[in-house]
């Protein structure tokens, strides 16, 4: 007899498809040509990975208020990190050296999304100092608060896509000249 089950498979992470399309989208949006060209996001391996993490805060952070979002915020992290281990191995890197630069990974984005959160409470300029220093190393003020005014854009057209919208991933971010990235 059959079991309806398999004890020794790993189970199928809940919402994948979702996970999948939102990731997607969210790795779209941080190659966008307009950060790089018009934003002096640095064309970077760490230029592009920042940027990455921008994009999957914002959206971790509207996932907080929907219903099921935790399960979906965790299944997002995880393919987020399960990217990043591919692509350091990709890269070339040692499976001695991946946990270390995974580490190092998730120093980051704690550090910097803690960062983004904690300047959201003090206004655009504390918003664009937070970016300046984390993604535009530390140069180019107004460039940073052209990016704080897209993350901005950005955390209000998210907040207006509907629960059901956002769990089945057909979300979609601004373009960065929506906040003024044309001078």
């Amino acid at each position: 007899m059959l079991w309806p089950f398999n004890h020794f498979r790993k189970p199928r992470p809940p919402l994948r498809g979702t996970i999948e399309s939102i990731y997607g989208m969210i790795v779209t949006q941080a190659r966008e040509p307009l950060f790089y060209r018009d934003l002096a996001v640095p064309d970077t391996v760490n230029g592009r990975f920042d940027l990455l993490l921008l994009h999957l805060w914002l959206i971790l952070r509207r996932l907080k208020s929907v219903e099921g979002g935790v399960a979906l915020s965790q299944g997002l992290f995880d393919h987020f990190c399960n990217d990043m281990d591919d692509n350091l191995r990709e890269m070339g890197v040692s499976d001695l050296k991946v946990p270390k630069r995974m580490q190092a990974f998730g120093e980051a984005f704690y550090g910097r999304t803690a960062a983004y959160d904690m300047a959201l409470t003090d206004g655009r300029e504390a918003l664009a100092r937070a970016i300046s220093k984390n993604i535009l190393n530390g140069e180019n003020i107004e460039k940073a608060r052209r990016l704080a005014e897209y993350a901005e854009v950005a955390m209000a057209t998210l907040d207006r896509i509907d629960e059901a919208a956002l769990a089945s991933g057909a979300v979609r971010f601004p373009l960065p000249q929506k906040a003024g990235a044309q001078e």
